[in-house]
């Protein structure tokens, strides 16, 4: 029986993959737009711009096509406060939907159009998140990402690690795989490894396992974005996998978390449709499994209906949807305490009264 909509909406939950420039409200987008003079924008209607994103992001069944709409995006975030803006928004959208700590990510390289510095972009969305979690009570964390196709993956690295005070606790690579291996820019993997930074690496979406093979020997990545196509390194007969290959045997048995994001995937045709996503093949293997949203307007998904399809299509329960929030808080890049507080205060006392039990005391377990 799938989970009500509205009870995934009470869940508190965590969300580890969500790129902050793919989740704008098209309201605000044209509001800025107006605001700095940007003419593009296909539609000035909020509605009809949200289904050109959608469909312009989908049409194609391609990463490359997948990523068009963020021209658009990007373009009404050149502002210190259409930054900050886009950040609360971002932050009010996910506590609204019932999300308690969320880690998002964007390419700060992208929004100095106007003027702005690297440090400037990345302490206005730190602003940004700071009133969203002062108003709301939810945690927001902040990933750097790198692109690709570029050759300042070090230096974003070094803003990163610096930007620590920030709210910055993780780094990423994104972009295009095929033709840019994560290898590419091992400098900046390895600057992370010895400052001790987090790393999650987009792989595995567009290209196959050695791009996750890369990812993890070469780059030394804590997570992996996506990884949907490691179902590859398993044999699978009668819809049932009969043996892991050594790269998915490695993840399974190091417990690194896959973040995957099912709705995405079919957009981007990294999978042909939900019904056929391995998230069915990597939870029947319990394989550390976490669920985000990527790009929620490109996508037009929010957390709650992310679950709630998954759920419809493979018949996953309350328990099911539980697990997962606590595989995604375990593996986010906060502290040890803030991950065991946010489980015990937050997630199970949360799923316990959705379940209607006796309240638990949001407090730590004895062995924590």
């Amino acid at each position: 029986m799938t989970v009500p909509l509205e009870t995934l909406r009470s869940a508190p939950k965590v969300l580890l993959h969500d790129h902050l420039d793919g989740g704008l409200r098209p309201a605000t987008m044209i509001e800025v737009a107006r605001d700095v003079g940007y003419a593009g924008l296909p539609t000035t209607d909020a509605a009809e711009l949200a289904r050109w994103c959608h469909e312009a992001a989908s049409a194609g069944g391609s990463l490359a096509l997948y990523l068009r709409p963020f021209a658009h995006t990007i373009a009404v975030m050149q502002t210190a406060e259409g930054i900050e803006r886009v950040a609360f928004e971002c932050g009010e959208d996910l506590a609204r939907d019932g999300v308690v700590y969320a880690e998002v990510r964007y390419a700060p390289v992208f929004h100095l159009g106007r003027g702005l510095n690297l440090e400037q972009v990345v302490a206005a969305v730190a602003r940004g998140f700071a009133r969203a979690e002062q108003r709301y009570g939810i945690a927001l964390r902040q990933i750097v990402c790198a692109m690709r196709d570029r050759a300042d993956s070090l230096e974003m690295a070094e803003l990163a690690i610096a930007s620590r005070d920030q709210g910055v606790v993780g780094f990423d690579i994104a972009g295009e795989e095929a033709g840019h291996p994560p290898k590419a820019h091992l400098e900046a993997f390895q600057l992370c490894r010895r400052e001790n930074f987090s790393i999650t690496i987009h792989a595995g979406e567009a290209f196959g396992p050695p791009s996750i093979w890369q990812a993890l020997q070469y780059c030394g990545a804590h997570r992996i974005g996506h990884g949907v196509r490691l179902v590859e390194d398993m044999a699978i007969a009668d819809g049932k996998v009969v043996k892991l290959g050594p790269l998915a045997q490695y993840v399974k048995d190091k417990r690194i978390p896959l973040e995957l994001c099912p709705t995405s995937n079919v957009d981007t045709g990294s999978v042909p449709s939900l019904a056929e996503h391995p998230i069915r093949h990597f939870l029947e293997q319990r394989f550390r499994v976490t669920v985000s949203t990527d790009n929620r307007l490109m996508s037009g998904i929010e957390p709650s209906e992310e679950l709630r399809r998954l759920s419809a299509a493979f018949g996953l329960d309350l328990a099911d949807v539980e697990r997962l929030q606590i595989n995604a808080m375990k593996s986010a890049f906060v502290d040890y305490d803030a991950r065991v507080a946010l489980i015990y205060g937050k997630l199970k006392p949360g799923f316990a009264r959705l379940r209607g039990e006796p309240a638990l005391a949001a407090s730590l377990p004895p062995t924590a």
